[in-house]
């Protein structure tokens, strides 16, 4: 798994597809990059619209092609990965805005699973509530059940903006 968001805007390049010897300043050696290192396996690129148009077009031919140029190199390196992507962006609206490349948009875009948003399937509350009492409950070494049916019913009225995520720090 790859934070797309988390990659320093300087070396999102190099962290992807490595970089030879020499390639720039401070490259003492060939680096291996996250795609190259995932090969024969999965690579899962989280908040994959957070990448730079100049990286996109780069992931585009390992996608399209399965091969990749490190950084300073002139070589093509063949790769066998499977990408999967995810996003909290609307990347068709990206698309339409320039922010992320179309053709790669298609490319990835070949079993898009959606995921509705907490607060269309509120239903999921009790299970999600009880699965992040039970994680607390092990972290922090203690003995909670859970929520009372009119904690439960307070939070069902919720219209819960953060998602998961505000669950879970509400639990905690």
């Amino acid at each position: 798994p790859v934070n797309c968001a988390e990659l320093a805007p300087g070396l999102v390049e190099s962290e992807l597809f490595g970089h030879e010897e020499g390639a720039f300043t401070g490259s003492a050696g060939l680096r291996i990059g996250l795609i190259e290192k995932a090969s024969g396996g999965t690579l899962f690129l989280d908040e994959v619209a957070e990448l730079p148009l100049e990286i996109q077009a780069k992931l585009l031919r390992v996608v399209q092609e399965g091969e990749l140029r490190r950084v300073g190199g002139n070589e093509f390196h063949k790769v066998d990965v499977r990408v999967i992507c995810a996003t909290n962006r609307d990347l068709k609206e990206f698309v339409a805005e320039r922010k992320f490349r179309e053709d790669l948009y298609y490319r990835l875009n070949v079993v898009p699973v959606r995921l509705p948003a907490l607060r269309e399937r509120l239903e999921d509350l009790p299970l999600l509530i009880g699965h992040f009492v039970e994680r607390c409950n092990e972290r922090l070494g203690k003995d909670i059940e859970g929520f009372t049916d009119e904690a439960l019913q307070v939070l069902g009225e919720y219209h819960w903006p953060g998602n998961i995520r505000e669950l879970e720090n509400l639990v905690e």
